[in-house]
């Protein structure tokens, strides 16, 4: 049973019939239910075609944030041949929430980073619900070295909703650790292709997403702030987060007219938590397309068109 979103009422009724009708003729097997059950299936069809062909910006968030959408260990036990996982920032102690480390993608050697949100209590406490601390940054900084250093292309997946703030994070130099590990980015002599596969939040995005292309998925958002967190400071008003999210142009659509994007990534019919392959092999293409096109760039033209990227983000947009 699927984790429904307050917006999507009509399918779940449509569905839940459905179900109603398929346990029915499993207990008396004279019912003839298929016709019903194939009309009901083409209603829910449909109506999951209309709402998210006109999904507004904080329906975009929920979906962003739908607990059953895959995230960066699906992506990396589907998309990655022998990934193997690096610990540690080699000063302080080892982060959850960003995993780093190198792996296989389609023959191609490869460094992969993303942050890991979680899917059940236990993992999500672990991952600090991708929410990372300053080692986690000086981690993937540490891993990036290691790309320059071998000319080996850097894959990001990004979902965070924003770097961790508690206190102890601040004390460690969070702002110093993002910072840096953008700094990193942009210095990269390898390609570096970055995905928003769910949320990106804030500095703890951008973090590891300065890439030369940078891609988002069609319902995942992209934000300086998150909407809650603009609206407590806009209006005082934390639940003004749909205004918020509205005026921030966040969603795909919104920073791709605004240039600060390259390109949308589809997402199946109802969203990628309802078909993790098919949203997973999509981006795997993109990601592909992209390499294959970075990869008759030298180190420092590579650099320069990073540099560029976003200069002229800066430029168009100030």
């Amino acid at each position: 049973m699927h984790n429904y979103l307050d917006f999507e009422k009509p399918i779940s009724d449509l569905e839940g019939k459905i179900l109603e009708l398929r346990k029915l003729a499993t207990e008396d097997e004279s019912i003839d239910t298929g016709d019903e059950i194939a009309r009901l299936e083409t209603r829910a069809r449909d109506a999951m075609a209309e709402i998210y062909g006109r999904l507004n910006p904080w329906q975009k968030t929920q979906v962003a944030r739908h607990p059953d959408r895959p995230h960066f260990n699906d992506y990396a036990k589907t998309l990655f041949d022998e990934f193997t996982p690096l610990a540690g920032d080699r000063k302080f102690a080892e982060d959850a929430a960003i995993q780093a480390g190198f792996a296989r993608f389609r023959g191609q050697p490869v460094v992969v980073i993303g942050q890991e949100k979680g899917h059940d209590t236990k993992t999500r406490i672990r991952h600090n619900f991708g929410s990372a601390r300053p080692e986690g940054y000086r981690k993937a900084i540490r891993v990036m070295e290691l790309a320059d250093r071998f000319g080996i292309p850097v894959i990001t997946l990004v979902d965070t909703a924003g770097a961790y703030p508690g206190v102890g994070a601040e004390e460690r130099g969070q702002a110093e650790a993002i910072a840096r590990s953008t700094e990193t980015c942009l210095n990269l002599r390898a390609p570096l292709v970055s995905v928003i596969i769910g949320e990106g939040g804030s500095g703890g995005a951008i973090a590891i997403a300065t890439g030369n292309r940078v891609y988002m998925l069609e319902h995942a958002i992209y934000s300086v702030i998150s909407p809650e967190g603009a609206a407590s400071i806009l209006w005082r008003d934390p639940t003004r987060a749909r205004d918020a999210a509205t005026s921030m142009k966040i969603t795909a659509e919104d920073l791709s007219e605004l240039g600060i994007i390259d390109g949308i990534i589809a997402e199946p019919v109802g969203g990628a938590h309802r078909d993790h392959a098919s949203a997973i092999a999509r981006a795997g293409d993109t990601i592909a397309a992209a390499l294959e096109e970075l990869s008759g760039l030298s180190g420092d033209e590579l650099r320069a068109d990073r540099r560029n990227k976003f200069l002229k983000i800066g430029r168009q947009i100030g």
